[in-house]
């Protein structure tokens, strides 16, 4: 017996909303002003920079365009 429309409805999980887009860390570096993956290093490991933290799919890492265009923005504003 298949179970009803109705009762696959209510067993799905809501999907979290992204959004923006995530972009890798080349792009990310681009958009940084073309800073390089030890630039990239530094600033994911001070703190004091409350710089936006990656997100990891797999072994790979990307971050939220919006999170990097907002702190990018409050440097220039602090600057």
């Amino acid at each position: 017996m298949q179970p009803s429309e109705s009762q696959h409805q209510s067993t799905r999980l809501p999907v979290p909303v992204v959004s923006g887009r995530i972009i890798k860390a080349q792009d990310l570096r681009d958009l940084c002003g073309g800073i390089s993956d030890m630039t990239l290093w530094r600033w994911l490991n001070d703190q004091s920079l409350d710089f936006p933290r990656p997100i990891y799919l797999g072994r790979r890492r990307y971050w939220r365009e919006t999170e990097v265009l907002a702190w990018l923005d409050a440097r220039e504003v602090a600057a």
